[in-house]
């Protein structure tokens, strides 16, 4: 292992401004790349970004970015825990695939696996919570081979690209990670 968290194919490290800068700010003004995320509907300009990233870079207990890379490097999207509450031991969670050629690959949800493997062993935490945009076919498989269950959904609660779409709210308890994994890091569905 090199640095950061490794799996079968991918790792997971810190995100840093001379290697992943550029995609990032390529991928949040790529109307491909940005259709099922919050973001990405305004032009987000170098500026904007290098606040953004700078903020979520800077040593805070309650964000953590990572870098999506392949094991040779080559950086393939980000995944995130933020709103850590280290009381309740829980925390939101996302991830993004930027380049079209890697989604569908099983890519994003081995990242999300070994993102819950550090979550859980490495954090502590006991909860992760999730969501996607309905009609997001990609974000549900995942989620759904990640062990992510439906807490719920909140119909039309979000605006998107000339629509409203439902929220649909997931979950995953550190206890069905350990049942579905054994608490292995490498662990696929």
């Amino acid at each position: 292992m090199g640095y950061g968290w490794e799996s079968e194919r991918v790792r997971l490290v810190p995100l840093d401004e001379a290697k992943h800068f550029e995609n990032c700010l390529r991928w949040i003004n790529d109307p491909d790349v940005s259709e099922w995320i919050l973001g990405g509907d305004e032009p987000m300009s170098r500026l904007q970004e290098k606040n953004w990233f700078d903020s979520v870079t800077s040593k805070n207990k309650e964000e953590f970015l990572f870098a999506i890379e392949l094991l040779d490097g080559t950086h393939i999207g980000n995944s995130d825990l933020h709103r850590i509450d280290h009381k309740h031991k829980t925390a939101h969670s996302g991830s993004l695939i930027g380049p079209k050629e890697y989604r569908g690959q099983g890519y994003g949800t081995e990242a999300a696996q070994l993102r819950a493997w550090y979550a859980f062993t490495v954090l502590g935490l006991r909860i992760l919570r999730s969501g996607y945009l309905g009609g997001n076919q990609l974000s549900a498989k995942m989620q759904a081979k990640s062990g992510y269950e439906i807490a719920g959904i909140i119909p039309g609660e979000y605006w998107k690209r000339g629509a409203y779409h439902d929220h649909v709210m997931t979950f995953l308890t550190r206890e069905r990670w350990l049942s579905l994994s054994g608490g292995n890091k490498s662990w696929k569905a």
